[in-house]
């Protein structure tokens, strides 16, 4: 009997030894999931800031320069200076391009760019696509809709761009739009799709929720606003 009661208490401290094991495991995964994705987004913006400020920094003239002035003073490096620079060199070229000698000087240098074979399409492409996407009024990339790809009964997630328009409406003879089926888990690529509007299902998803649900693999999935 005695034999019994040693076994069941040695199971017993099995058990709960496997419960502590356990419990410190969950413990120390819910701290990467806590401490993971802060510590990435942190790393990915300091190399971006790091990156800008190598390139942008020693462009300025040395008895300009804050970073140098800053490192005289206090001895420090501060990252970010190239990065407040590069704004704030974005909003004066903004701001003097939306004058009359501004639109001058572009509507010439656009004038010598559509000169050039190679260059003007490249230049005419990219501009297309940044006034597009950036135009406030713009609906590019704000709805995100469901479409049966690469076949009837399967589904796929995709970016409506804007309605079709050109020779490719033309020859649809319905009512189409550009939509950006985007892959998993690099969503900045995939195909371009026409497809007609009666064959989407327009989803509530903002394009962030739908982004994070595509570079998951559907590991992130939004709740239904229904």
């Amino acid at each position: 009997m005695s034999d019994r009661n040693h076994n069941e208490e040695l199971e017993l401290k099995t058990i709960r030894k496997r419960s502590h094991l356990s419990r410190v495991r969950n413990y120390f995964l819910t701290g990467i999931i806590v401490t993971a994705p802060i510590a990435i987004t942190f790393a990915v913006a300091m190399w971006v800031i790091n990156w800008i400020d190598s390139k942008v920094v020693p462009l300025i003239p040395i008895p300009y320069n804050p970073q140098v002035l800053l490192q005289n003073y206090t001895g420090l490096h501060i990252p970010g200076i190239g990065l407040v620079v590069v704004l704030i060199g974005l909003t004066i070229i903004g701001f003097l391009a939306a004058g009359l000698l501004g639109r001058f000087i572009v509507r010439v240098g656009e004038n010598l760019l559509n000169r050039m074979p190679i260059i003007r399409s490249v230049y005419g492409a990219l501009k297309q696509i940044f006034e597009t996407v950036l135009r406030s009024s713009s609906r590019s990339f704000r709805e995100v809709a469901l479409i049966e790809y690469p076949r009837r009964g399967i589904w796929a997630i995709g970016f409506i761009t804007t309605k079709t328009t050109g020779e490719v409406r033309s020859e649809i003879k319905e009512d189409v739009v550009n939509v950006f089926l985007p892959t998993t888990p690099n969503p900045t690529s995939g195909f371009l799709l026409f497809v007609p509007r009666k064959d989407l299902i327009v989803l509530d998803m903002g394009v962030e929720e739908a982004i994070k649900m595509i570079v998951s693999a559907g590991i992130v999935t939004p709740p239904s606003p229904k």
